[in-house]
Formats: C-alpha cells, structure tokens, sequence
C-alpha cells in the first residue's frame, strides 16, 4: 500500500511538473512581440462554440483568419496535445497562428479532457468539431471540401482517428458523424503522436521513471474500465492500421515528424510502415537528437527546420495560392 501510494503521488507531482512547464512556456511564448497575431495579418475570434446544446469550454474552438486573404481559403483544424488530460486551444496559440500566417483559415479546437471524460469523449468532441467545419467553413472564409487536419502527441492520435473515421465506415455514431459528411482530410499531420494507448509496457526498456510515469498516466487516466466495453479502435489506431482493412475511401497523404529522442519515435515508425502497407503516401521526418514536441519551440534550428517540411507538405497536397497569403 506504501509503494502504490507513493507511486501515486510521485506520478501526481510529476504530471503538475509537466503541466506547469508547458502552461509556462505557453504564457511566457505570448508575451513576445511576434506573438500577436495582427503582426502577421491574423484576426482571431475566440470561443466560437462548436457544440451547440452544451455550455462548458471543453467544447470551443479558436478561428485564425487571415485578414489579407481572398476567395476561398483552404482549412487546418488543429487538435491540441496534452496526454488527452491538459492543456487546451489556448496553450496551444502558436499552431493556430503559425498556420495562419501561411494563409490557411485555422480551427483551434479544444475537447473533454481524461481522466473525468475518458474515451471516446475526446474523439466525440473532435467528430463533432469536423461536422461542424465543414458546415460553417464557408461562414469564415473557408472552403469546406479543402480541409487538413494536424496536431501533436495526443492530438496526433485524435488528429488520426478523425482520418480514420472519415475513410472507414464504422459503427461508432461520432465516426459515422464524420464519415457521412463526405468529406475527407486532403492532407493528415499527426507529429509526435501516441498512436497506441494500451500495451504501454513497450516504452519502459527505452525511457526514464520520469517519462515512463508521463506515459503511463496518459493510459490509465484515458482508458477507463467504461472504454473498455466498446472498441478500441480509435484510441490504438496503430494496431487498428496494422490489421491492413482496406478503407471505404483512400486514405490521404500523411506527413509524420517526430524528433529522434522522442521516446514514441517507435510509433511513428509503425505508422509509417502501416500507412503505406495501405497504399497511402507517406512523408515521415525524424529530427536527430529532438525531444516530444521540440517544434512547439520555433526557436530551435530543428524545430524551424519542421516548420519548413509542414508547409511544404502542406504546399504540396493543399495549397495556397501565393496571391491569396499574407504578407
């Protein structure tokens, strides 16, 4: 009982560490000049509610326009990491306006978060922030067919899940949401990404105590005994792609960067390999010596060198015509 309970703390202690290191770098990162986005031609509307019969913040997104652009803008939703239990659209600013800055009409989206909502709440909520864009893009600017989706570590998962319920007819209601809007992502970004939560075992040969505690708590707080009942699928979308079951509709290019010291490179890797088993194109970028989310902090060489492959990426599968960007 004496280990267990100082288990139990030693995690707790570690996760506010975590917590509180990426919430700092959040705040401090705003206070930067550059940071507002009118110095990049960016307006933000904030807390725009994309689940109309519910009243708490879980289920608000952020709208980055690009002021100076014209017709139809293509589309990033953006999915926040946070080991599906912190953080939020507003720690996550910068990817909002990083793509923005680049012409794309951005959807930030924040959604329920574990251990109090376990899966698949997060997945519903993302499911249900799809539908929503693709109904209102055009509300903002937006052209609702052109539509990419993105996010880092646990937002890497959901980001992939989304895709995946947009090209395999399942079951689930929320997948089946997404699936009948027609629409399927042009381009997927999933960086960093925990793309399997259960079986979490195989990470602690390759990580310190510390890691191995951020890792395992991401499990226990998100799979819940109540998940249990259904399926898994969208949640360990890994071994979901690995069975090779062939999508209802082609799976879209995927762009995968991952730093080398990530201590879920190994995921990555996987899901590349799955991925083109499946006939998808694939680009998978691995950033030599690099941590979890290095390119959240665009201040280092490797994370500036990231951005670069993003929007080339980006360029390539959904692009913005050069007239259309701002300055």
């Amino acid at each position: 009982m004496a280990e267990s309970l100082s288990v139990r703390l030693r995690r707790r202690l570690g996760g506010k560490v975590a917590e509180g290191f990426f919430t700092g770098a959040s705040h401090l990162g705003k206070l930067h000049p550059r940071a507002r986005p009118e110095k990049h031609g960016v307006r933000v509307v904030r807390d725009v509610r994309y689940a109309p019969n519910t009243a708490t913040r879980d289920h608000l997104l952020d709208v980055y326009v690009p002021e100076q652009a014209t017709g139809k803008l293509p589309v990033v939703v953006y999915v926040h990491g946070g080991g599906f239990r912190i953080l939020s659209k507003d720690t996550h600013w910068m990817m909002g306006l990083a793509f923005a800055r680049r012409g794309y009409l951005v959807f930030n989206v924040s959604y329920r978060l574990a251990p109090q909502n376990p899966f698949p709440a997060a997945v519903e909520d993302v499911c249900d922030a799809w539908a929503w864009v693709v109904q209102n893009a055009e509300r903002w600017g937006g052209d609702p067919r052109r539509i990419a989706v993105a996010g880092e570590s646990a937002g890497a998962n959901l980001a992939t899940s989304l895709t995946l319920a947009a090209c395999y007819e399942r079951p689930e209601p929320f997948a089946k949401k997404v699936f009948d809007t027609g629409v399927v992502p042009m381009a997927a970004l999933p960086a960093c990404g925990l793309f399997q939560v259960t079986g979490l075992e195989r990470f602690r040969p390759h990580v310190s105590e510390f890691v191995a505690d951020r890792i395992f708590e991401v499990g226990s707080a998100y799979i819940a005994p109540s998940s249990r009942a259904i399926s898994l699928d969208l949640a360990d979308v890994l071994p979901f792609l690995e069975r090779g079951e062939t999508p209802a509709r082609p799976l879209p290019p995927f762009f995968l960067p991952v730093g080398g010291k990530d201590p879920l490179v190994s995921d990555t890797q996987r899901l590349a390999a799955a991925l083109r088993a499946l006939g998808a194109p694939v680009r998978d970028e691995y950033y030599e010596g690099e941590h979890h989310a290095f390119h959240a902090f665009v201040f280092l060489k490797n994370a500036r060198r990231c951005w670069a492959h993003t929007y080339e990426f980006l360029e390539e599968h959904l692009p913005v015509e050069p007239a259309r960007a701002a300055g």
